[in-house]
């Protein structure tokens, strides 16, 4: 049986073929926003956003909590035009604009599975996505940053960081980051990238 798709591309809707029996035209990505729902700014309701993203043409379309973690299928093989096409939504719908950084399950896997940490101090620890690989003249620079009691690597397209007072407390800030690595980023604790690296596994598994 086959679904019919589409994505607003370019300002017009394209429609796609998707057959079901043809699984290698989908790829399952995850998908996080920055910044919505704090402190009842930028409110994204998830039941919501849910509808407008299968309206569009996404497969398979799941949430988890109401920080902005998003798992959708899609016969995009682009991870830069899936993320696109969401802001757009977004800025299209709620009348505002949201940074949206867009990994495969194999890319989110990689970067579970690189945390330097000790397995102690993993379960603690938070990860910094960036929506690309910082220059390696840029990450020289935040090397030389140093916090009392906070320990962090950049390693490819993420900042590991652990805190032994906790992340509430940290002196690090994550806009000083960005700015001088020249990236966009935010932030998820073990349990969240635990939790979206099971629910992605699902989602390959029944799609």
């Amino acid at each position: 049986m086959a679904l019919f798709c589409y994505l607003y591309l370019n300002s017009s809707i394209q429609y796609y073929n998707y057959s079901k029996n043809n699984d290698s035209q989908l790829k399952t990505y995850i998908v996080l926003l920055r910044g919505i729902n704090v402190g009842g700014h930028k409110k994204v309701p998830m039941a919501e956003l849910r509808k407008l993203l299968a309206e569009v043409g996404f497969i398979n379309v799941q949430t988890y909590i109401q920080s902005g973690n998003v798992i959708v299928g899609s016969i995009l093989n682009n991870q830069n035009a899936v993320g696109f096409e969401i802001k757009k939504i977004i800025s299209a719908h709620y009348g505002f604009e949201t940074s949206v950084i867009v990994k495969t399950r194999a890319q989110f896997q990689t970067i579970f599975n690189k945390c330097p940490f000790e397995q102690s101090e993993k379960a603690k620890s938070y990860f910094i996505l960036l929506n690309k690989i910082p220059d390696n003249e840029h990450i020289e620079e935040v090397r030389r940053i140093s916090y009392e009691n906070e320990e962090f690597f950049v390693i490819n397209d993420c900042i590991y960081l652990y805190c032994k007072n906790g992340y509430g407390k940290a002196k690090f800030n994550m806009n000083t980051f960005e700015r001088k690595l020249k990236v966009t980023a935010t932030s998820r604790n073990y349990n969240t990238m635990v939790k979206l690296l099971s629910l992605s596994a699902e989602k390959d598994e029944f799609s």
